[in-house]
C-alpha cells in the first residue's frame, strides 16, 4: 500500500509545490520539482498563515525553522477607517495554540520560500524549464517544456498559480479581473508606532476599500497591503510592478493617522492586479492533479492562499497514503472531492470578507459591525483554524 518510490513530478516552485515535494517525500514518494524561473529569488511581502496551515507544516518538521522567522501576533483586529475604533477581534498567542494545536504566523513570504526550499535536499528542485504540455493520455504522463526537456512521471501536480498553463490546458478558463488592485510595501518598523500594544494584525476598513498591516521580520519591519477599486486602468499581475506612493495616499484621504503615517513612511510600494478563476471541477485526470492557486485561486481578503494550498497538499498525501499505485486514480478522485467542498467554503468566506471589509457606512456597515464580535471571536474562527485536511480526507 502506498506510494513508496512512485515518480513525482511538480511543476512550479512556490509554496505550494515546495510544500508537495516535503509532504509526498515523507510518504516515500520520489518527487522532483520543475520551475520556469531561472533563479529563486525574494518575491512579495508579508503573508498570513493560519493554524489549519502551520499544524500540517510543524508535522512536516518545520517549526523549529518557522519560530526563527515569523512572528506570533497577539491578535487579528479589525478596526473603522475614520476614527480607528475596534469593530472586531481574533484573540490568537497562547489561546488559539491551545485552542487549535497550532500557532498564527506573520512573516516575509521569501522567508517561508527558503525554509520549505532548505527542507528539500539537493537536486530535487530544477530551474529554468517552462512546462508547455502535459500529456496526460499515456500510461506515464509526459511533462514538456520549452527548451525540449521532458520528464515522464507516474503522477503530474500542477502547482504553477494563478496563471496555471498546466491548468489552462486540462480546463480550458483563464484568469479573470477582479476590479480591485492593491499596493504592497513594507515599511522599517522605527518610523511608525505600529504595535505599542504588541503585535498584531490590524484591518482597516471603509467604504469600497481596505487596508491590512503587521509586522515581519522579527519585528524590524512592518508590511502593508492595501486595495483599491480599479475600472481597469491597471491591469498587471506582478510583485514587482512599481507603484506611486502618493497616488496610494490619494485613495485613502480622511483615513486614520496611524494608517496615513504608515503609508507616509513607505518610500516605495508595489501595485498588483487582482485575478481570480472561477470554482470549477476537473481538477484531476487519472494521473495528473491541480494544487493551490492552479486548483481554487481566491482573493487575498481571508488570509487563507497559503494556508488552502499546504491543506490540499496535506490531503493528497492523505489519500496517496491510503491506496496502492494501482488505485491512482481513486486517490485523486478522492482528493479533489475532498479539497472541493472545503475550498468553496473558504472562498464563500473570502467573498463576505470583501463586502464586510467594503461596506459603506449606513445600514450595512451597522450590521457588519453587530455580527462582527460573534463572527472575530477566536472560538468564530473553529471551522477555519481548527480544521484537520488529513483526518477529512481520510475519513
Amino acid at each position: 500500500m502506498g506510494p513508496e518510490g512512485m515518480r513525482v513530478a511538480i511543476v512550479g516552485a512556490g509554496i505550494a509545490g515546495l510544500t508537495a515535494a516535503i509532504a509526498l517525500r515523507e510518504i516515500g514518494a520520489d518527487c522532483h520539482v520543475y520551475e520556469r524561473a531561472t533563479h529563486l529569488r525574494e518575491i512579495g511581502a508579508g503573508i498570513q498563515l493560519s493554524p489549519n496551515g502551520t499544524r500540517i507544516l510543524h508535522r512536516l518538521g518545520l517549526a523549529e525553522p518557522l519560530a526563527r522567522v515569523a512572528t506570533r501576533p497577539r491578535a487579528v483586529e479589525v478596526r473603522r477607517w475614520d476614527d480607528d475604533s475596534l469593530i472586531g477581534r481574533t484573540p490568537l498567542g497562547e489561546p488559539c495554540e491551545e485552542l487549535y494545536g497550532a500557532p498564527y504566523y506573520v512573516l516575509r513570504r521569501a522567508d517561508l520560500h527558503q525554509t520549505l526550499l532548505e527542507r528539500l535536499p539537493q537536486g530535487i528542485v530544477h530551474l529554468g524549464l517552462k512546462c508547455t504540455r502535459v500529456d496526460v493520455d499515456r500510461e506515464r504522463p509526459r511533462v514538456d517544456f520549452a527548451n525540449g526537456h521532458t520528464v515522464e512521471a507516474d503522477l503530474v501536480l500542477a502547482a504553477d498559480g494563478i496563471r496555471s498553463s498546466v491548468r489552462s490546458q486540462l480546463l480550458g478558463d483563464e484568469p479573470r479581473f477582479s476590479g480591485i488592485s492593491v499596493y504592497r510595501g513594507v515599511v522599517p518598523s522605527h518610523l511608525v508606532d505600529h504595535d505599542p500594544e504588541g503585535p498584531r494584525v490590524l484591518i482597516r476598513t471603509g467604504p469600497g476599500r481596505h487596508a491590512v498591516a503587521y509586522p515581519v521580520d522579527n519585528g524590524r519591519l512592518v508590511s502593508f497591503v492595501a486595495t483599491t477599486p480599479d475600472r481597469g486602468e491597471w491591469r498587471e499581475e506582478s510583485w514587482t510592478a512599481e507603484g506611486d506612493p502618493v497616488d496610494l495616499l490619494s485613495h485613502y484621504e480622511g483615513w486614520a493617522p496611524p494608517l496615513r503615517a504608515l503609508f507616509e513612511a513607505a518610500e516605495s510600494v508595489t501595485r498588483w492586479a487582482l485575478y481570480d478563476r472561477p470554482s470549477v471541477q476537473g481538477w484531476t485526470t487519472p494521473n495528473l492533479a491541480l494544487v493551490g492557486d492552479a486548483a481554487h485561486p481566491m482573493l487575498p481578503f481571508g488570509a487563507q492562499g497559503a494556508s488552502q494550498a499546504v491543506e490540499d497538499v496535506a490531503a493528497l498525501a492523505a489519500c496517496l497514503d491510503q491506496v496502492s499505485p494501482d488505485d491512482l486514480p481513486k486517490a485523486l478522485q478522492r482528493y479533489e472531492t475532498v479539497r472541493r467542498e472545503r475550498t468553496r467554503t473558504v472562498q464563500s468566506f473570502v467573498q463576505k470578507n470583501e463586502r464586510d471589509h467594503h461596506a459603506d457606512d449606513g445600514r450595512e456597515q451597522i450590521d457588519r459591525d453587530r455580527r462582527a464580535l460573534d463572527e472575530w471571536s477566536l472560538e468564530g474562527r473553529g471551522w477555519l483554524f481548527g480544521y484537520h485536511a488529513e483526518k477529512e480526507a481520510v475519513e
